[in-house]
């Protein structure tokens, strides 16, 4: 969960600064289909997932590796 989380906030912060210079990420080239509103949206909503995948990977719960 953890590394899932980190990838979808490096493609979402990723994709956002791209964006700002005309470029996009393949994978997430269909974001803007909508209009920019909803692929700035998108964008901010797989930064938000990752973060609470991360954080949510990164606690206690779950079983112990040790």
């Amino acid at each position: 969960m953890k590394s899932i989380g980190g990838w979808l906030v490096i493609l979402g912060l990723g994709s956002f600064l791209l964006q700002r210079f005309g470029y996009e990420f393949r994978l997430l080239s269909w974001v803007d289909n909508w209009g920019p509103t909803v692929g700035l949206a998108i964008r901010l909503g797989c930064v938000v997932a990752g973060i609470a995948l991360y954080v949510l990977g990164s606690g206690r719960g779950g079983r112990d590796r040790s």
